[in-house]
């Protein structure tokens, strides 16, 4: 391997520093630190003296204040409770003088926070909102009935008068009552959202430009839309997009009114009626005087629900009021638990203390239930093909959200009463589901046997039992039973569970109870339940459409059993991964199981029973790839693998059998080729000799056969069309062929991948799509690279011959235009170089002398290295230089820093010339500001650290002179 490479000696001598790596490693390993109690810790609160009040907010709000030290809250605690620093400064300066929190007003501002807060505990409407609408859709015809009037909008005049003003605007007004009427048509419902969306934002720019009226027309249109049934089965999506339009408009109106309450200083949040001047007041009450004029009922009713939070600027005691008065109000209202859940969404923004309020909604809602079964509704179902149980899932959403408020922080005695009222409506399904669904967990799973009882008692026809039981499933996951009672919870839900005919409604279910066997039973009843899934969903391949739920199952049972004899024990559990017949889905599937082997298994392992149960997880992993897989994933894929042979104490390298089987599938995946499938054979018989030959388990015939196998490996890899697997299966048999003390045969499989290297394309097809071949190449180098570490020099070849050619196919293979490649693999180089030099290897291969034994650290053997580092070293000076334009500065600035950090880690800075290299290169990295300053500091406090170790005291100096510069 005659080397052409020019060696270009320049001013620079290269001088490896001793590593003493078992140093180094036992240096870098962790170590606990006692803390005293008084200690500084990053998670610990800190200490300051506060003075000033917090501005009052949400739930847990503090607006105390102390001369003394106190906790202050990190910045994630005052963002949940409402609090930042802006809006403290504005609170400080609306009020400067603020009671002690030791005084009556502060506990009596304490207290007033409590009861107008609510806690991050509580499921916000918002959240349910993207709910209800993928959940409640349709394919019918949509229509929208708007005023003809709404577009032709104009703002009045700046010079007109008052009165010409008030006139314009009650004409208008009466314009809407009485203007025509346009109906749009045949909408999809994507057309009637964007509809919607439309008039949210027309709202808006209308507001803006100071139509007021203009947007009042916008609203009360979008309120009489809540009184059209047509389409029902849609009616819960268009409640929340127009109940939008309705907050935004509330919205507006308030913050309009809160911005005129501030005359020469910044108005507070917690303000009190007594704190609102009278103009806003008066803008206030006109609002409500003009809402108060619409004349049909439900508009007046939404508009002016949505402005019941203005009332704070009035009296407090009208928020009460007018709450109990709206309730009333919408007694014979279309869809009237619909439009109750509006009055407790609003209730608990404006004033979530007053119970009563809620209360009287939620026992009315109960009064006027009834209506669900009138004639009137069962007409409208027939017409429109609904059946009743259907029907009755669209009150599901708003039943849910208001019991969700009525019970939020409410004490036990209001739960037990609002159950009991339940109870005596009697078959009456759709409220026990929601009490279950809003309830807490812990109150619903302490009385599960009195809800099983009731949900026997409801009628099957109104509204499926599994559901009920899949709502109470759902709180018994988060809430443990009294443990007399699960036995009999179980085998009460399984039997409806399991006589469920459609497969989709019993995998529903079923996946919620997976969890509660899980986390109260042992592996019998899991195992019980897995065959009663299988038994369900094998005929006519009902799995195939319940993946997401399989896929939950998984999951649940992998967070409750961990321990993996106990889990691959169960006798249905792998047949139950065989219902996972998607590609996709089922390397989904044992990914996540390998991922919890790896997580959970600490120690390896000789248990049978796991590693058959693994090998079939591992050989579906196998079986899975194809030749169009993505790279990435072959090689996610691959180190999975590995991690899991070596926790199960059937791989002591990544050249054992079964590694290097699945190794050789995840490079080629080309099976069509009945030549390549002989060969894949060979793989395999040649690994298990390995596995013989590593546990020195082998005689002459089996070394005879790992030497003929590795021939025959080496005479068929060139059959491959790939190119990158080729170079990947020579390199990979070399490693074999090294671990069996097979060195010429190693030596002829890494002679072949370096003359394969000239072959590779600049580009290459990944995907369909042409990409650049130089990442993939640049990731093979530098594994050959460290794998030439180990590899014994050819005694008839010279020193460091596949070194020297492999450095020579880096210097003549054309690179990409502008690509600093080749350099940075020359650095890499440099590295190998400098780990060949030490006197003990940083690894090696079991019974083969590394040239660590064969030179035993000669001085000529130590002489060839150093003038290949210089060499290398050279080469990339000369590259530097010719980066020198404006716009390659960058580059340069990365490389220059690439080298500094390999002499740092690799060169005998005592040298003076590599001394002054390392200062110079330093210099050119930081000179035009390209240099990541985190990055330069922490290896500036690295040199610092090192220079504290023996025989490092140079880099005390050596930090000195390593300024960091900043861009200019």
């Amino acid at each position: 391997s005659g080397s052409h490479l020019t060696a270009k000696m320049s001013a620079v001598q290269w001088h490896s520093r001793n590593r003493p790596y078992e140093a180094e490693l036992a240096a870098g390993c962790l170590g606990a630190v006692p803390v005293e109690a008084g200690d500084y810790h990053p998670l610990k609160p800190i200490t300051v003296t506060d003075t000033r009040t917090r501005r009052p907010g949400r739930k847990g709000s503090s607006s105390s204040s102390s001369s003394s030290s106190s906790s202050a809250p990190d910045p994630l605690s005052s963002m949940l409770d409402g609090t930042d620093p802006l809006s403290m400064f504005a609170a400080a300066a609306g009020d400067a003088s603020v009671p002690t929190a030791s005084g009556e007003s502060g506990r009596k501002r304490r207290e007033k926070e409590e009861e107008e807060g609510v806690g991050i505990d509580f499921e916000p409407w918002a959240t349910k909102r993207s709910e209800i609408l993928a959940r409640f859709t349709t394919t019918e015809k949509l229509s929208i009935n708007l005023f003809m009037g709404l577009d032709k909008g104009k703002a009045p005049s700046p010079g007109s008068a008052v009165s010409e003003k008030v006139r314009t605007r009650l004409e208008e007004l009466d314009d809407l009552e009485e203007g025509s009427q346009k109906e749009m048509l045949n909408l999809s419902q994507q057309d009637y959202v964007n509809r919607i969306e439309e008039l949210n934002q027309s709202l808006k720019e209308a507001w803006a430009s100071d139509q007021k009226v203009r947007a009042l027309k916008i609203v009360i249109q979008c309120s009489k839309l809540l009184s059209d049934t047509a389409v029902i089965q849609f009616y819960p999506s268009k409640f929340v997009l127009i109940t939008d339009i309705l907050d935004t408009f509330g919205r507006l109106v308030y913050e309009r009114i809160w911005t005129m309450c501030s005359d020469s200083k910044p108005f507070p949040e917690s303000f009190s009626p007594e704190d609102v001047n009278d103009t806003a007041k008066e803008t206030c009450l006109n609002w409500f005087f003009k809402i108060a004029s619409i004349r049909e009922l439900i508009p007046r009713l939404y508009v002016e629900a949505a402005i019941l939070k203005c009332h704070r600027f009035l009296s407090k005691a009208w928020v009460s009021s007018n709450l109990s008065n709206l309730s009333k109000l919408l007694m014979s209202a279309p869809l009237v638990i619909c439009h109750r859940s509006l009055l407790a969404q609003i209730g608990m923004e404006v004033s979530p203390h007053l119970k009563d309020s809620l209360n009287r909604n939620f026992f009315d809602l109960l009064t006027t239930f009834q209506q669900v079964h009138s004639d009137s509704v069962q007409n409208q179902l027939l017409l429109q093909h609904v059946e009743i149980p259907a029907y009755l899932i669209l009150y599901s959403p708003a039943v849910h959200w208001i019991l969700q408020c009525v019970s939020y922080r409410a004490p036990e005695a209001l739960l037990t009463e609002m159950m009991e009222r339940c109870k005596q409506l009697g078959n009456n399904a759709l409220l026990l589901n929601s009490v279950m669904s809003a309830f807490r967990p812990e109150f619903v799973a302490a009385r599960a046997t009195d809800f099983i009882g009731m949900i026997k008692e409801c009628d099957e026809a109104g509204f499926p039992k599994h559901l009920l039981f899949g709502s109470l499933g759902r709180s018994l996951a988060s809430a443990d039973p009294p443990e007399a009672d699960r036995l009999g919870i179980l085998n009460e839900a399984w039997k409806v569970i399991t006589k469920l005919r459609s497969p989709q409604d019993y995998i529903n279910c079923a996946e919620i109870w997976v969890e509660f066997t899980c986390r109260h039973f042992t592996k019998r009843e899991v195992n019980t339940v897995l065959s009663d899934i299988i038994k369900h969903m094998t005929p006519d391949r009902a799995f195939e459409d319940a993946y997401p739920q399989l896929q939950s199952v998984i999951r649940k049972i992998l967070t409750y059993f961990q321990d993996f004899s106990v889990l691959f024990s169960m006798e249905r559990f792998l047949p139950f991964l065989d219902m996972f017949q998607k590609d996709s889905v089922r390397v989904e599937v044992c990914r996540s199981i390998m991922e919890v082997f790896i997580r959970c298994q600490q120690e390896p392992t000789r248990d049978p029973v796991i590693l058959n149960a693994l090998l079939h997880v591992c050989k579906t992993m196998h079986d899975s790839v194809k030749i169009k897989t993505n790279i990435g994933i072959k090689c996610s894929l691959k180190l999975l693998l590995y991690c899991i042979f070596r926790r199960c104490k059937i791989v002591k390298s990544p050249c054992d059998e079964t590694f290097v089987l699945i190794s050789v599938k995840l490079c080629t995946c080309r099976f069509e080729n009945p030549v390549l499938v002989f060969f894949c054979q060979t793989v395999n018989q040649l690994a298990m000799e390995t596995r013989r030959v590593m546990r020195g388990n082998h005689s002459r015939k089996t070394a005879a056969f790992v030497r003929a196998c590795a021939a025959y490996s080496f005479i068929t890899i060139p059959s491959l069309t790939s190119i990158f697997s080729r170079l990947n299966l020579y390199l990979l048999s070399g490693q074999v062929a090294l671990a069996n003390q097979c060195l010429s045969q190693a030596d002829a499989f890494l002679k072949a991948s370096v003359s394969l290297l000239p072959e590779v394309p600049r580009s290459l097809s990944v995907d369909g799509k042409l990409r650049s071949s130089e990442g993939f190449l640049l990731e093979f180098i530098n594994n050959f690279l460290s794998t030439l570490l180990v590899v014994p020099d050819h005694p008839e070849q010279g020193v460091l011959y596949l070194v020297r050619g492999l450095l020579n196919i880096i210097q003549d293979y054309t690179w990409e235009d502008n690509s600093d490649a080749k350099v940075r693999l020359y650095i890499s180089a440099l590295h190998l170089l400098a780990a060949l030099s030490q006197e003990n290897y940083l690894y090696c291969v079991p019974k083969v002398d590394s040239n660590e034994t064969l030179y035993g650290g000669d001085p000529k053997f130590v002489a060839e290295i150093n003038k290949l580092c210089e060499t290398l070293i050279g080469q990339v000076l000369d590259h530097l230089k010719t980066l020198g334009r404006e716009e390659t500065l960058r580059r340069q600035s990365s490389l220059a820093f690439s080298l500094f950090s390999s002499l740092v880690a690799h060169a005998d800075l005592r040298n003076n010339r590599l001394n002054q290299l390392a200062i110079n290169l330093w210099s050119l990295s930081q000179r035009h500001g390209f240099a990541d300053t985190r990055t330069s500091v922490r290896t500036l406090e690295f040199i610092k650290q090192q220079s504290r170790q023996p025989d490092m005291a140079h880099f005390s100096e050596l930090a000195l002179r390593l300024p960091l510069q900043t861009r200019t």
